[in-house]
């Protein structure tokens, strides 16, 4: 069996020292899953993911990419590392064109950087026809595919979503969690926070369910959304989530 791509271990991290959000949260990614992280508010979720991304402080515990302990690295370092973050809000260079909002994600690119445009532009036909429009211009599924495109410029090996559904119609919910799918089908394993637990199960290998900072449940996600307890006392859905 392969070694996990991503390991957190006994996570505790927090905005303010001695005010822990996270309190000994543990979860592992497998390569080329896709995993989400689901919970009421408060839980911490999108802290885990600001946490391993080096944008909150943490107090204690391990963090590991691919073997490598990655542990309250500088965030613009995570790239480096084969890291990519997409955050929930002001995901995108509003007043730039979609190609040059890629252009930005490749800023540690010395080589390739055409191909790389090409590729990204394959796997998002949109973005192609759009590249000469203002980012801040497009729709919000469209914005989150050039947020997606311009973390998939650096080849990451983990890409961590915050959110990727939130605001949207549910027209669009199903157009990018699609594009979730698409993403991983290329090899790309991913992390991802959200709010509608659903429709991010539906699409994803494993769930956690995260409450009072910490893990509470970890399982398939089949078994997640056939678990009328789970639905009822963490996410607020009586009778599950099916």
């Amino acid at each position: 069996m392969s070694e996990p791509l991503l390991k957190v271990d006994n996570l505790v991290a927090g905005y303010n020292p001695g005010v822990p959000i996270l309190r000994g949260a543990t979860i592992e990614v497998m390569p080329g899953e896709i995993v989400t992280v689901l919970g009421p508010n408060g839980a911490g979720k999108s802290t885990l993911i600001k946490s391993i991304a080096g944008l909150v402080p943490v107090f204690s515990g391990k963090v590991t990419l691919d073997g490598r302990d990655i542990t309250s690295l500088a965030p613009h370092t995570m790239v480096q590392q084969g890291l990519a973050y997409v955050p929930q809000t002001n995901n995108v260079f509003a007043r730039l064109s979609v190609q040059e909002n890629l252009e930005m994600g490749a800023y540690t690119r010395k080589e390739g950087l055409q191909q790389r445009l090409e590729e990204t532009y394959q796997l998002f036909p949109d973005l192609a026809r759009l590249r000469h429009h203002p980012a801040g211009k497009l729709s919000g599924g469209q914005r989150q595919m050039v947020a997606f495109g311009r973390a998939l410029m650096v080849n990451p090996t983990l890409l961590m979503l915050d959110e990727p559904s939130a605001g949207l119609s549910p027209k669009l919910v199903g157009m990018v969690f699609k594009n979730v799918q698409e993403v991983r089908d290329t090899g790309v394993t991913i992390l991802m926070v959200e709010q509608n637990a659903k429709a991010g199960l539906l699409i994803s290998d494993r769930g956690y369910v995260l409450a009072e900072g910490k893990e509470q449940i970890m399982d398939q996600a089949g078994a997640l959304l056939r678990n009328p307890e789970i639905g009822e006392l963490y996410l607020g859905a009586k009778g599950g989530l099916l």
